[in-house]
């Protein structure tokens, strides 16, 4: 059986001290190998119903890493597009809870909108803020600015005790830590970040019963035989999740199919060790420096933000450190590639 340091060595080569997954994950080898297999068979102009089989693959192994049945997840390209469905099923009026500077795909369609009542606060005071004709509370699993973790199992309890419903976006935290879908009745990710797949897919859980979602957007991918639906009005749209798809980046999946299977063999309570003991390290050179990053609740996020220090971007990239400046912190995020080298390669660049 291969160690997970044997796995990961097997996939990946970087050339730089990368410590932004929380930005975009670098591609393991196998994924891209799957990616130049997909572009030949277009090229030598040969049938891609593989393609669409890698299209059902992923959203079976994303099911399974949400823990969810299969025909709750619905397959389409970007968490904005997610969020407006889940925005247009909501009344007029309709009161919406969210947490302040969240990100940008998770909040603007309820603001869009222009007739709901959208409502922010800090994201430690978001469950006590549930209250009574509170429609919906739409946060963020981790905070991209900073990592913070939000208490999910408090958000969930607090909206069951007043009726409202739930939407979380893991995007910043599938792959690493544990998602509990069923927990919330819909819930989102990209996979272009910890789940180590292209730019191009992202996926949605929808409750059992399909929620009051609108299908807004349903082309033929959305019918319940997608290959009958392609003239004319859908006669008969999917009776899964599969309703909500949009038509699917072949490409893009064929590579996905390839990052899943990894991450599924490397298991995520591994990876979640792996990042958060690397997270740690760097916490503890920080205060060895004489820096104070964000605080995060215990056991700690894989993000790691110093306030102030966003500033040294440029030159760290320049050196061949990627990392992010973000609301002008500098973030860095540990995954599965990285190493306690790179850890300390980073320590030994920043002041102190």
């Amino acid at each position: 059986m291969e160690t997970f340091e044997n796995l990961v060595r097997a996939e990946f080569a970087p050339k730089t001290t990368y410590l932004n997954t929380a930005s975009n994950s670098l591609l393991p080898a196998r994924t891209v190998a799957a990616l130049q297999d997909a572009v030949r068979l277009r090229a030598q102009g040969r049938p891609l119903d593989s393609l669409y089989a890698d299209v059902e693959a992923c959203r079976a192994a994303y099911a399974r890493l949400a823990g969810v049945p299969v025909e709750r997840v619905a397959a389409g390209a970007t968490v904005a597009l997610h969020t407006s469905l889940i925005a247009a099923s909501l009344p007029p009026g309709a009161e919406v809870l969210t947490a302040e500077d969240d990100f940008t795909s998770v909040l603007n369609p309820f603001h869009t909108r222009g007739d709901l009542k959208v409502r922010a606060v800090p994201l430690e005071r978001i469950a006590d803020s549930v209250r009574p004709g509170t429609a919906l509370v739409a946060v963020s699993a981790a905070q991209s600015a900073d990592g913070r973790i939000t208490d999910l199992p408090a958000l969930r309890e607090a909206a069951r005790a007043h009726g409202a419903r739930t939407y979380v976006d893991f995007s910043q935290t599938a792959g690493w830590l544990p998602m509990e879908a069923d927990a919330f009745d819909y819930s989102a990710s990209i996979t272009y970040k910890w789940l180590l797949g292209p730019h191009g897919a992202a996926f949605l859980v929808v409750p059992e019963d399909l929620g009051d979602l609108p299908p807004v957007q349903a082309s033929w991918a959305a019918g319940e035989d997608p290959w009958a639906s392609c003239y004319g009005p859908v006669a008969e749209l999917a009776h899964s999740a599969r309703r909500f798809d949009s038509s699917p980046a072949l490409f893009t999946y064929a590579g996905l199919r390839a990052s899943l299977e990894l991450i599924e063999e490397l298991g995520v309570d591994a990876v979640r060790a792996h990042d958060l003991a690397l997270a740690d390290r760097f916490r503890a050179g920080l205060a060895a420096l004489g820096h104070e990053p964000v605080p995060v609740p215990a056991p700690g996020s894989a993000i790691v933000s110093v306030p102030g220090l966003g500033r040294l971007q440029p030159e760290l990239s320049a050196s061949g450190i990627e990392v992010s400046n973000r609301a002008g912190n500098l973030r860095a995020s540990f995954h599965l590639y990285n190493t306690a080298a790179d850890v300390d390669r980073l320590l030994e660049a920043l002041p102190g």
